[in-house]
């Protein structure tokens, strides 16, 4: 017999009224009755088909459907809709990870209460919601994970998403800040419209103002034509400023009296155009100390910073190592098929990845890149995991033929961001390289992969 709290009334299934049971049938999404025990008095068609697997869930209690557990959920530290709604009197909304015949899909589930007239809990209401934001799976594309860091990072993507309020996402460098912007375009009600990303950082205040408003014809030496900017190329979507806080002291009265008025001129015209996007920012920085050190501008940070999400570095959330492992193996080109031994996944588990999920992802490039078989092992991995020292490392060589000088360089530069995962503009000085040739490098190949 299934534990459950005592100090709760409790209904019997089947004494719930024709007119409840229909009220439930009206809403669209999967949705359950409970008992004040948690209970289940009733399930309208749509749970019961995507979750019941055939069998009736009346009479089951809650947890049993949707965690396989003999206990309610806040007993395993999860956070429970129907709990908080019950002590609340509110409804409340919860990120689950929810099982079903198909195997386990994260859902939004929202816990609703109904009272008597004397205050006394009579029922309560769970509807089920899928979301399609992050998968528990390799996907293709996309967000993938099941860590508690995790899950919190994705219940505010969620929140956020349907609204147009201004999200700043802030994080290490290579958690995947890009990623998670687009998952909240794509959840949004832009999501037809274009997803435009900006890279703030390496960008002289001259180009950077012609890239995001365009300039027109003979506005500077090389204008040969008009050119509309990337906040034009946003209309109707969503506009992604990544590093953020690279943008020059100068340029941010621009960008604040573009969020401010919705309008913006290009450079060399007098006309000021209608703005039309949804603003998703990203920093790796400090923005507040910024501000009180007076790099950037207060009045701009309130503008920005509306809904911050922080992301996760990877090493707080190890569990999600296999997956992210596993994903990123079938996204890179030729590591598929390739898979991790517990040997070097054992290795992996034990280092810090100041670089985070980008550092791993270029370490299973140069993994792949050194397994013949299957099968990578600890000794594919770098010197400091394990690995063979860089002096006797095999180059990724096809008996004679010789590989091309831009190959190399890819390869190369692959390794060297993992290396040093810091600051882009120290990264470019050590290479004897602009930011500006560097971003431009980096941006290649991340197209190639």
């Amino acid at each position: 017999m299934v534990p459950v709290n005592d100090t709760v009334k409790t209904t019997a299934p089947g004494s719930v009224s024709a007119q409840v049971t229909g009220i439930l049938e009206g809403i669209a999404d999967p949705a359950l009755l409970l008992a004040p025990d948690y209970r289940i008095l009733a399930a309208n068609q749509a749970y019961q088909e995507r979750y019941g697997g055939g069998e009736p869930v009346d009479g089951r209690f809650c947890f049993e459907v949707s965690h396989h557990i003999r206990h309610p959920c806040y007993r395993e530290g999860e956070p429970c809709p129907m709990r908080l709604a019950r002590d609340s009197g509110e409804p409340q909304r919860v990120l689950h990870i929810h099982h079903t015949p198909r195997g386990e899909e994260h859902v939004e589930v929202e816990g609703r209460p109904i009272f008597d007239q004397g205050g006394e809990l009579l029922y309560l209401v769970e509807i089920v919601r899928q979301t399609r934001t992050a998968a528990l799976q390799p996907e293709a594309t996309g967000l993938v994970g099941r860590a508690p860091a995790f899950l919190r990072m994705l219940s505010l993507v969620q929140r956020a998403a349907p609204s147009e309020t201004p999200v700043l996402l802030q994080g290490e460098s290579g958690t995947g800040k890009e990623l998670v912007a687009r998952a909240i375009h794509d959840q949004s009600l832009r999501a037809r419209a274009a997803f435009v990303p900006v890279e703030c950082s390496g960008l002289t205040e001259s180009l950077f103002e012609s890239e995001l408003f365009g300039h027109q014809r003979g506005a500077f030496t090389g204008a040969h034509a008009s050119k509309e900017g990337l906040v034009e190329a946003a209309s109707g979507g969503t506009l992604f400023l990544d590093e953020i806080g690279d943008v020059p002291l100068g340029l941010q009265v621009k960008l604040l009296r573009l969020l401010e008025t919705g309008t913006y001129r290009r450079v060399g015209s007098v006309e000021s155009r209608q703005a039309d996007f949804r603003l998703v920012s990203a920093t790796h920085r400090d923005l507040k100390a910024m501000v009180e050190e007076g790099s950037f501008r207060r009045d701009l940070y309130y503008r920005i910073s509306v809904f911050p999400i922080q992301l996760p570095a990877l090493r707080e959330r190890l569990e999600d190592l296999p997956l992210l492992a596993e994903t990123l193996l079938q996204r890179i080109r030729g590591a598929r098929g390739k898979r991790l031994s517990p040997e070097a996944l054992a290795r992996l588990q034990e280092h810090p990845f100041p670089g985070n999920v980008r550092e791993l992802r270029n370490i299973l490039e140069r993994a792949a890149l050194l397994a013949d078989g299957r099968w990578i092992q600890p000794q594919h991995l770098p010197e400091e995991l394990g690995g063979e020292p860089a002096a006797t490392a095999r180059l990724p060589l096809d008996g004679d033929r010789i590989l091309p000088l831009d190959e190399l360089e890819r390869i190369y530069l692959a390794r060297v961001v993992a290396r040093f995962p810091g600051d882009r503009r120290e990264l470019a000085r050590r290479l004897g390289i602009s930011e500006r040739t560097l971003f431009r490098k980096l941006q290649r190949l991340q197209g190639e992969e």
